[in-house]
């Protein structure tokens, strides 16, 4: 039997967190740096934490040494543990059918593959009850470089559950143009959903192999062409 390792964006694939992580990590800088609405005109979306952390200290003429980045990440922690309880929060449709069919199928592994830290991660996911699904994962504290994230998932699959996976039975399926890169070029199935910030029409350019709505049609796709 083919073990194939399904990986999973966060944000704008599994849930909506309501804006939590933008509100959180603006909070952080203004209460370190007395700087308001410091992500203003930033793009957050597909990048790894740590990324934007050093986008925003740099646009704001900040230095990223002397341990001022691992300060920033505490203290937006602290912001989302709070900020995650919101109203506009909400599962992505088809998430949890799909999760709770791969879960139960012979041959399925699941993971994260997500540019968030990997506490981060688990706040976000555990306002859900999501966790459960997802024992191993890639986060923005394993690399600040996305296009590393996939290597570190499979490598880590082995490790921790004796589990050998070639890149090309990895499925990655995120919501922006980032998620296709950082898994195409290594020969992984790539699908794209546009419930995050890209609309469909924009995610056909991507490349990606699949190109849906939202995860109500994934499932089809794994029966149908045996993913």
């Amino acid at each position: 039997m083919v073990n194939r390792f399904v990986l999973f964006d966060i944000d704008g694939t599994l849930i909506d967190p309501g804006g939590a992580g933008r509100r959180s990590m603006s909070k952080a800088f203004y209460e370190m740096f007395s700087i308001r609405d410091a992500f203003a005109g930033i793009t957050m979306a597909g990048k790894t934490d740590i990324q934007i952390i050093r986008e925003g200290l740099g646009i704001h003429g900040l230095p990223s040494s002397d341990g001022i980045v691992d300060s920033i990440l505490s203290q937006y922690l602290k912001n989302l543990e709070i900020e995650i309880n919101n109203t506009r929060r909400h599962i992505m449709p088809g998430v949890l059918e799909l999760l709770g069919a791969l879960k139960t199928a012979d041959g399925y592994w699941l993971g994260l593959l997500t540019g968030n830290i990997d506490r981060g991660a688990r706040i976000k996911l555990g306002a859900f009850n999501l966790n459960r699904y997802f024992p191993v994962g890639a986060f923005g504290d394993d690399s600040e470089d996305r296009n590393r994230l996939l290597p570190i998932a499979v490598e880590k699959l082995r490790k921790s559950r004796n589990i050998h996976v070639n890149y090309s039975d990895c499925i990655v399926i995120g919501d922006t143009p980032k998620d296709v890169q950082c898994s195409k070029p290594l020969g992984a199935t790539s699908i794209v959903v546009s419930t995050g910030p890209y609309s469909y029409e924009s995610l056909l350019g991507t490349g990606a192999d699949y190109v849906l709505r939202d995860l109500s049609y994934a499932m089809d796709l794994v029966e149908e062409f045996n993913l």
